[in-house]
């Protein structure tokens, strides 16, 4: 049904603005509909705040938290997401996982100053803190959220003082959760297409092919690579970084990629023309998913 991006600074009372809003959708949402909070610190993912001390750990609980949207993704869902989510490439991810399952997408922007994070913060203990100078750095690095982009919008902004969300803003929300635009892959729809049987193989196969390729193929220096999708085809154009990049990322990418394409397989897709599922479609979408994940 929809999916609903959590936004702000740490400790800006998104968990709080969460709660809230899971509370009055239930009551909207008729019996047919389940509302889930998803959040870092639910037991399936349990993902510390030491996370974001670095990008290694940071990067694996992204990929943790991706994967478990993407999961819980479904027509029949109304999906919060409890987290900073203050990089805009990954809100972009969350709001594609959601176009190709053909759901609702909203943000919800909290909106606090820094210096109100830093006290709340502070009266935190244990796991739960963020480490002063990791909440510094996702200060600096907090790409706010924009209505003029697609993946952001439609955005609502909450104000850390205020004790509820305004019943306006509630209202205003189910809106979009009920009635606002579902995004497809290439708008300017007609008829909902199903996937050719053999969609799957071709999947596993040159999403693997071209796994291989890099690991094979790679010298740590970075720069342009030349991947074929399968015997006979031109080859794929990949900007690699200066560095060796690992079988565990590779994997974690993979799986990512092909849990996505394999909803839009069970799904189908509603657009102009069918999913290019052969080896050059699949290739060519895994291509650009790779290059958007691997220069981060």
């Amino acid at each position: 049904m929809s999916l609903i991006t959590i936004t702000g600074y740490p400790a800006s009372g998104k968990s709080s603005r969460a709660s809230q809003l899971q509370a009055f959708l239930q009551e909207k949402a008729d019996a047919s509909k389940e509302v889930i909070l998803l959040s870092e610190k639910s037991h399936s993912l349990d993902i510390k705040r030491s996370s974001y001390d670095n990008s290694a750990a940071e990067k694996l609980a992204r990929g943790a938290l991706l994967t478990a949207i993407i999961r819980l993704l479904s027509p029949n869902t109304i999906l919060i997401i409890d987290a900073p989510n203050y990089i805009k490439g990954f809100r972009y991810q969350i709001y594609c996982a959601a176009r190709e399952v053909k759901v609702r997408v909203a943000t919800v922007y909290v909106l606090a100053p820094q210096e109100q994070c830093r006290e709340r913060n502070k009266l935190r203990e244990g796991d739960d803190r963020y480490s002063d100078e990791t909440l510094e750095n996702l200060f600096l690095r907090y790409e706010e959220p924009s209505s003029m982009v697609r993946w952001d919008s439609p955005l609502f902004t909450l104000l850390w003082s205020d004790e509820f969300i305004p019943q306006t803003t509630l209202d205003a929300i189910w809106g979009a959760v009920e009635k606002g635009k579902v995004s497809n892959p290439n708008s300017g729809t007609v008829a909902t297409v199903k996937a050719p049987t053999d969609a799957l193989a071709t999947l596993e196969r040159t999403t693997l092919s071209i796994m291989q390729q890099i690991l094979s193929t790679q010298d740590g220096s970075g720069g342009v690579m030349a991947l074929s999708p399968a015997p006979g085809f031109s080859p794929l154009k990949l900007t690699i970084p200066p560095r060796n990049v690992t079988l565990p990322e590779l994997s974690r990418l993979k799986r990512q990629f092909v849990t996505v394409q394999k909803k839009v397989i069970t799904l189908g897709t509603i657009e102009r023309g069918s999913v290019d599922w052969s080896e050059k479609g699949v290739g060519s979408r895994f291509v650009v998913f790779l290059e958007e994940q691997l220069q981060r």
